[in-house]
């Protein structure tokens, strides 16, 4: 197992795709970039602390001390501190979620109504410096209320960060959420986008500066504050629900100058506490220009500093532009799902993938809580087919009301057993002995229960934990050579001509069903009804709970191969090249599927389609309805004589040695799983589920293969006698074992059954 990954991930950058709600459309505190416009789909981007990662520091001992690059810190840390607007309303927004990026800019509408309001108080503005006049000294003291609550407001958030901080000292279970994305840290968990950072900061401070580019004066901020005032300074936090690490600022030690109510850009990285983080460079000396340069650009109007900005940048080398933006992008990164309400910010986190969703688990306490829930887990874990939660039995606590979602726990152990499947060590197999050196005709693997037929005459019934046979089931005289399970309930058919059906805990033969008057060669069970197909031409409908036979259906006028039954209709597949379609309750043919040229050996049906394999080397896809060959799938060069078919996808198996895989919808085969370690023999049985494909093959080999590239994985079974008579009859899957029934016909490799566990210890 590998490292677990940081803690707190770095540099990351997500993007989350799809259809918004109605808040993330209709209201600006939402908008994914400014402007508060309707979009057909939900961009949000955010970045998780990049600071940490890229300290301004680094960068200043890294690059070349320059007048330029003097000039350039100073513009960054000084220059910005004349813009009181960006200030006062951005430190609002940063603290009540005004932007999911840190965009400080207004919405259009709420732009145009700032400037209706200037426009009317622009008669009663004081624009004195000296702040003289009654509209100042009102302003004054609304300024000082503000300051006092922002004080109040900082020294709680100071005392939750310290609080936290014990908290997490006492934590002993945080090796866990490490743990739970061990798995995943091989997956693409690296995506970083560099050009789109660069491209939202140079978006953001555009946006910033059109929104400031007019002063306004202290009396006109007041009335447009009670305007678009979405809350209070500081957002309060629910029991439970605390800012992220990053976001939980101490309050400045006085290193950077700072006013009682944040004015400048300056003063709002030292309300922050990022005063301490900067770090000036002292290596030059400030050139005696700089002051007066500092007036003359504090005396011109917005769009005049708009410009010189501009022309200022286009004059900067690409290093000094980087430091520029070290300094100014950290103020405009938000933890706006602490921001959102639980329901806005879980509807975000299920856009993630789940190795996505374990990693934000890591990045702080509240974002854990969130990637928890256990509804968000559930519709993981259905878009995986895993139906069953896990729950487990944990030491340790790691917080009092913090609940581990039963949901995800499934779904990392699905994961944990998918890896065992592709890459885990292969364990000793049970080897289960019980039919001496006969063939295993038939093979039937349900819960921890295996039934094995032979030809000897027997069936056994076996423990897959164990690897005991529990009890044999003897009464055939002759040769079983089909099965069926479902529950505590076996039926066999034989050479006899008979089916048995059996209580598989007792052994008990509960009926003998007689009527057949040839070999039982096929059988299909669904719920108490089971269809027997046999060499006389004929199938036959019973009931399993009374033994009675229901219906014979008669037309084929050759032996009957295959039959598959969803409880409503019938299909059989014959030697007499025919595909036939039933209705058992009428006991009348509904369709004969004609086009074959050869004996047909196999079927699947899933009640809208019948596919048909056949000796001819064609396998033809019908429609059961209407009778009609939708398709006719060519690319075998011999006898098919496995298929499973499963939502649309068919995998075949051949006597050529290959296997493929084909859309039935569109007749495409999308893979032919061959290559250098293909099969080296026929195609014996195969099986498959979402990502894997398990082939069997005379040559004494089970093949494992990923079902979307179709490429091999590896071989989970290799006889020492595969090439010389040892063959893999028939395979048996469940999610985490494997049942293979091996043998030969000359005597080189013992009957048996092998049993692989891919199953994980999730205590």
């Amino acid at each position: 197992m590998s490292s677990s990954p940081a803690r707190y991930p770095l540099g990351k950058v997500l993007k989350l795709t799809g259809t918004p709600t109605p808040p993330f459309r209709s209201h600006s505190r939402f908008s994914a970039g400014g402007g508060g416009e309707s979009r057909s789909r939900c961009e949000l981007h955010f970045i998780w602390s990049q600071s940490v990662s890229h300290p301004p520091a680094r960068v200043a001992a890294t690059c070349t001390p320059s007048a330029n690059l003097v000039k350039v810190q100073e513009v960054a840390s000084w220059l910005l501190e004349m813009n009181q607007e960006l200030l006062s309303g951005g430190s609002k927004r940063r603290r009540t979620g005004g932007s999911l990026r840190g965009n400080a800019s207004l919405s259009h509408r709420e732009e145009e109504q700032m400037n209706r309001v200037v426009e009317e108080q622009e008669g009663h503005c004081v624009r004195n410096a000296d702040g003289s006049g009654p509209e100042a000294s009102s302003s004054t003291s609304d300024e000082a209320q503000v300051a006092t609550a922002e004080e109040e407001n900082n020294n709680q958030i100071t005392v939750a960060a310290e609080e936290e901080n014990k908290e997490e000292e006492q934590e002993d279970g945080e090796e866990e959420m490490d743990q739970d994305s061990d798995d995943f840290e091989q997956s693409d968990s690296s995506r970083e986008d560099d050009s789109t950072n660069g491209n939202d900061v140079t978006d953001q401070n555009y946006n910033i500066d059109v929104a400031i580019q007019q002063p306004l004066a202290l009396l006109t901020k007041n009335q447009m504050k009670r305007k678009l005032d979405p809350g209070p300074e500081v957002r309060s936090f629910s029991s439970g629900k605390k800012p992220c690490k990053g976001s939980e600022y101490k309050s400045t030690t006085g290193l950077v100058p700072c006013s009682a109510t944040p004015t400048t850009f300056g003063d709002l990285r030292a309300a922050n506490g990022q005063g301490q983080q900067r770090r000036r460079i002292t290596t030059v000396q400030p050139p005696p220009e700089l002051q007066d340069w500092l007036k003359t650009f504090q005396s011109w109007s917005g769009p005049e500093r708009l410009l010189a900005l501009d022309e200022l940048i286009d004059s900067c080398e690409p290093t000094q532009v980087k430091h520029m933006m070290q300094v100014i992008e950290p103020q405009f990164q938000r933890d706006f799902i602490s921001l959102l309400p639980k329901e806005l910010a879980l509807y975000v986190l299920s856009f993630l993938d789940p190795k996505d969703l374990l990693q934000a688990a890591q990045t702080c306490r509240y974002w854990r809580i969130l990637a928890e829930d256990n509804l968000l887990w559930r519709e993981k874990c259905k878009e995986e087919g895993i139906d069953e939660p896990v729950y487990i039995k944990r030491r340790k606590v790691i917080k009092p009301g913090f609940a581990h979602s039963p949901w995800k726990s499934a779904y990392i152990r699905q994961h944990r057993i998918d890896t065992n499947w592709r890459c885990g060590d292969l364990k000793t197999p049970k080897v289960l002995k019980g039919h001496d050196d006969h063939v295993i005709t038939c093979l039937q693997f349900c819960g921890n229960r295996i039934v094995s037929g032979s030809d000897d005459n027997t069936l056994k019934v076996w423990s897959a934990v164990t690897g005991k046979c529990l009890r044999t089931l003897v009464g055939h005289t002759g040769g079983v050579w089909s099965s069926q399970m479902r529950g505590n309930i076996i039926i066999s058919g034989s050479t006899d001509r008979t089916l048995k059906v059996w209580n598989a805990d007792s052994g008990e033969c509960i009926h003998t069903l007689y009527g057949h008057t040839s070999t039982v060669r096929c059988m299909h069970l669904h719920e108490n009804r089971v269809v027997s197909g046999s060499r006389d031409a004929t199938l036959r409908v019973w009931d399993i709970e009374t033994g009675q036979c229901l219906h014979v259906l008669m037309g084929h006028v050759a032996a009957v191969r295959c039959v598959q039954y969803d409880g409503r209709r019938v299909v059989s597949g014959a030697y007499d090249f025919m595909v036939k379609v039933w209705d058992p309750e009428t006991e009348t043919c509904l369709h004969t599927l004609q086009g074959h040229t050869n004996r047909v050996y196999s079927l699947q049906f899933d009640g809208i389609h019948v596919v048909s394999g056949s000796l001819d080397t064609s396998i033809r896809v019908w429609d059961v309805e209407t009778g009609n060959c939708i398709h006719t799938l060519t690319g075998h060069q011999s006898l098919t004589s496995g298929m499973e078919l499963k939502d649309n996808t068919l995998v075949s198996g051949n006597a050529d040695s290959t296997v493929k895989i084909w859309d039935i919808k569109t007749g495409q085969c999308l893979q032919t799983l061959q290559g250098p370690n293909k099969h080296q023999s026929a195609v014996t049985c195969l099986q498959f589920n979402k990502n894997f494909v398990i082939t069997s093959s005379d040559d004494g080999t089970v093949k494992l293969w990923d079902l979307k590239t179709g490429e091999f994985i590896r071989n989970l079974v290799t006889l020492e006698s595969g090439g010389s008579g040892g063959v893999v009859w028939r395979i048996r899957a469940s999610n985490t074992k494997l049942v293979c029934a091996v043998g030969s016909r000359n005597g080189t490799e013992e009957t048996k059954l092998l049993v692989l566990d891919f199953d994980v210890d999730m205590k």
